[in-house]
């Protein structure tokens, strides 16, 4: 039947979700790219269809009234199953067209991506693929946001909302320089030497920055050094800047060229599981299926 005239649009109500969410109307406009100014428009507009206030502002943030709670209640069993159904649109069109999202964490993307993409091109010729290589967090929040239609991450922390499935193991490694004083073979490091020594770590965000927070916790002076991307981490340790902790994959080349050195570590797991993950509210499209069953094959093949 027709909706009822003052019906609200589901981008103001998703809004008020937001306000709920956030406890501040200025935070709530930039989750949404819009000014504050037009926020607050756009609340009020919404407060006069349905004739409620729905808002306390103070200088402190904004509070959702006794109305405005449980409007948010009941905006919420409209606003998601809107997102799924776009997010199914999103992916029917995609499959129709032939076109494959993927978003992956920068190890992953970098030293695996590839040629799992090449074994599913041969499969599929049609197909076009793109790929956006990102920190762990960043490949979730894409998820999340529909832009993305597979994703493949490295840090260790359970995702409401998506469906996980390991596609391979990964071995971390400490290394330094030739020259450094971890590099003279005087034995294994204790997790209390790698946690207070001069390291070189990707930001916060990050698969392998989160694998070595839940090893070792909070390190006793930071990072020496943080930077966004592996080969900068890479070149800086060669340079003499400190040591770091990289997957195996990453170092293979210059370990085996005497270019880093690597450092044994006593008494904790540097192990990590890389996971393909996708929305939970729908299943795989057909092409996302291929790639996952070439990424968990070529997994059970390297660790054979």
């Amino acid at each position: 039947m027709p909706l009822a005239p003052g019906t609200p649009e589901l981008a103001d109500l998703d809004l008020l979700l937001s306000v709920e969410r956030l406890g501040s109307l200025g935070r709530a406009a930039r989750e949404h790219g819009i000014s504050q100014p037009s926020a607050s428009a756009r609340i009020k507009l919404l407060e006069r269809r349905l004739g409620l206030e729905l808002l306390d502002r103070s200088p402190s943030g904004s509070r959702l009234t006794a109305a405005g709670a449980a409007v948010a209640e009941w905006a919420r069993d409209v606003v998601t199953p809107a997102a799924d159904l776009m997010a199914n649109v999103a992916a029917l069109r995609d499959r129709a067209s032939g076109l494959l999202r993927v978003a992956a964490s920068m190890t992953i993307a970098e030293y695996l991506m590839p040629r799992w993409l090449v074994a599913l091109r041969r499969e599929r010729p049609e197909l076009t693929v793109t790929l956006r290589a990102e920190n762990s967090h960043d490949v979730v929040e894409l998820l999340e946001a529909g832009e993305a239609d597979l994703g493949f991450i490295e840090d260790p922390a359970p995702h409401d909302g998506l469906t996980e499935l390991v596609v391979a193991d990964d071995e971390l490694a400490v290394v330094t320089a030739p020259g450094h004083p971890w590099s003279n073979g005087r034995g294994p490091l204790t997790p209390g030497e790698l946690a207070a020594g001069r390291l070189v770590l990707r930001e916060r965000g990050s698969g392998t920055r989160e694998t070595l927070h839940r090893v070792l916790g909070e390190l006793r002076e930071g990072p020496h050094l943080e930077l966004s991307s592996t080969t900068a981490i890479k070149e800086a340790v060669v340079a003499g800047a400190g040591a770091a902790v990289l997957s195996a994959l990453a170092v293979e080349h210059e370990l085996r060229t005497g270019q880093l050195v690597r450092v044994p570590v006593a008494g904790i797991e540097l192990t990590r599981r890389l996971r393909a993950v996708w929305p939970r509210r729908s299943a795989p499209a057909p092409h996302a299926e291929a790639l996952l069953r070439i990424a968990v094959r070529a997994g059970r093949a390297s660790a054979e």
